[in-house]
């Protein structure tokens, strides 16, 4: 194991106060602990990328990290509006 593989189990711990935010907040505190989460996670697919040495693997995280950020603005127009 090196230490891309244990920087991306670090940031996996991570997730779990994003989780419980996610679960007990308001519907605006939960917005912004899941865009921090698909942030850490576009984090943590790159750190695999580069700990399994695969240059094919980055197109994940490099599709998620644009698309997670306009799931984010779309989810905001929509439900804004009513519940923001």
């Amino acid at each position: 194991m090196n230490f891309w593989f244990w920087g991306a189990t670090a940031l996996l711990v991570g997730l779990v106060p994003c989780g419980i935010v996610c679960l007990r907040a308001s519907l605006l505190d939960a917005l912004v602990a899941v865009e921090l989460a698909t942030t850490v996670v576009t984090l943590v697919l790159v750190l695999l990328c580069e700990g399994f040495g695969r240059a094919e693997y980055y197109v994940l995280p490099l599709v998620l990290a644009p698309l997670a950020l306009a799931g984010g603005l779309i989810f905001v127009r929509l439900y804004g509006e009513h519940w923001l």
